[in-house]
């Protein structure tokens, strides 16, 4: 009896994820985990085999920099309501609607530029694929925090990551396959025609997330009726500040008095909320996902390099790697369920920042399948749940009210230094190695086993301040 009510404890954990909202997640999850691909990881797989060298693709991955600049303009998504869009789906329904019609043309540019030819009209759709892709994100992080209650955050986060984790076998493997299935060229001789049927086949693909949001409800209504009351109360501050400061020309007052309510405000409340606590929280964000994020970029030219093929790495690294994702991003989500947030964020801090090891080992070994599973499927697994776990901590932190800039600047934060040091990545493999660069990386992720332990305990201090 009592194993037999464990078993339906733990069956009826799962149930959560059967919930209309967590399948819309999905759906979702799916549209916002193409683009990343196509303009990094994808991307430098193409670029590598038409040619092009180590350097310019690692700092081409600075592309991923403009997810960490989408704070400049979150606030323009929380408070700038779209014509006519946003009066027929609402505010976050209208901006999702409109970054992914864009980014089905943007992707469709980059199908049509030829990187040995067109590398800037590259770099351009590329640019524009990261910005719509940042803008998609703020519109569905704050659909997501304002479309069900904090305790809900954890399964919403696991099945949000797991239509990203689909996604993104579609976008690594499904590439690679359909590239090698229009290839009209020999193997090993580079052919666009591949590349630009594949890179269409992405662009179609993100109709998944455009019909899920025209047929998707508004988020929580009463969540929407204070975002309307917020909006109302901007008006009235603008309005204010423009009658306080005569001596500016109005336009000038108007601009000014904007940005103080849309910018100004949403960074004061969190960190009047935490106070100096705040300062570790911004830290943890900023480190959390370093160690990834660096060993990234150069991991498919590193699997080239190695001598897998585009089926190999298609059939380990993009599928079932993936796969391997999504079984770490549910345990992760339960895993945060039954201790806590902070303890699955130290356990996966740890798994991530060790696994980088197993890549190093596997530059020891050389070409070799099983190894390469193994490697894949370990990192996979721990990225999972510690992907789990850093979004259900992140929507945590967020103010309802302010829900789409304080998750794009606590993103934002999170992206900006991985990003800026992972542009470095392809001068340092050229200067020590794959070998040392993969341990190197493991190294970065030492820092963060450090700062979660004393976040935990001012957290407690703060809790027992307040009581």
């Amino acid at each position: 009896m009592i194993r037999s009510s464990k078993l339906q404890s733990r069956f009826s954990d799962f149930k959560i994820y059967l919930k209309p909202v967590c399948l819309r997640m999905f759906f979702l999850g799916f549209s916002a985990g193409l683009p990343l691909l196509l303009v990094l990881g994808t991307l430098g797989f193409w670029l590598r085999e038409a040619g092009i060298d180590l350097k310019t693709i690692g700092f081409l991955s600075w592309v991923g920099l403009v997810y960490g600049c989408k704070w400049l303009w979150a606030p323009l998504v929380d408070n700038v309501k779209l014509p006519w869009l946003s009066e027929h789906l609402g505010q976050r329904r209208a901006w999702l609607a409109l970054s992914q019609v864009m980014l089905i043309i943007s992707l469709s540019g980059m199908a049509f530029s030829n990187p040995q030819t067109h590398m800037p009209q590259i770099v351009a759709f590329a640019l524009l694929t990261a910005f719509c892709s940042a803008t998609q994100d703020i519109s569905l992080d704050a659909y997501r925090i304002e479309s069900a209650s904090a305790d809900l955050q954890g399964a919403l986060a696991a099945t949000y990551q797991t239509g990203y984790r689909l996604a993104m076998i579609w976008a690594g493997a499904g590439a690679f396959a359909l590239a090698a299935f229009f290839q009209s060229t020999p193997s090993g001789i580079y052919d666009q025609t591949g590349w630009t049927w594949a890179y269409l086949i992405m662009a179609a693909s993100i109709s998944v997330g455009l019909a899920t949001t025209l047929l998707s409800p508004a988020p929580n209504a009463s969540d929407e009726e204070s975002k309307l009351r917020q909006l109302e109360e901007m008006r009235h501050h603008v309005h204010a500040f423009i009658l306080r400061h005569p001596s500016l020309p109005r336009s000038i007052a108007k601009v000014v008095g904007w940005f103080g309510f849309v910018c100004v405000r949403p960074i004061a409340d969190f960190f009047y909320r935490y106070r100096w606590h705040a300062l570790a929280i911004l830290l943890l964000i900023a480190t959390y996902r370093i160690s990834d994020v660096v060993m990234g970029v150069m991991s498919n030219p590193f699997y080239r390099d190695m001598g897998f093929t585009k089926e190999e790495v298609a059939a380990v690294s993009k599928i079932f790697g993936v796969v391997m994702t999504l079984v770490g991003t549910f345990i992760g989500g339960i895993v945060v369920l039954r201790i806590g947030i902070l303890k699955t964020l130290l356990v996966g801090a740890l798994l991530s920042a060790g696994t980088n090891l197993l890549f190093s080992a596997l530059a020891a070994v050389g070409h070799s399948l099983p190894f390469l599973v193994f490697t894949v499927s370990a990192d996979n697994l721990s990225g999972g749940l510690a992907s789990a776990a850093f979004i259900a901590y992140l929507s945590g932190l967020t103010n309802v009210q302010y829900s789409a800039t304080q998750y794009a600047v606590f993103s934002s934060i999170m992206l900006i230094l991985p990003k800026f040091l992972a542009g470095f990545s392809g001068v340092l493999v050229e200067s020590v190695g794959y070998s040392n660069f993969f341990i190197l990386t493991a190294a970065l992720g030492i820092p963060v086993l450090v700062l979660i332990p004393i976040i935990g305990y001012l957290s407690r201090q703060q809790g027992s301040d307040k009581n």
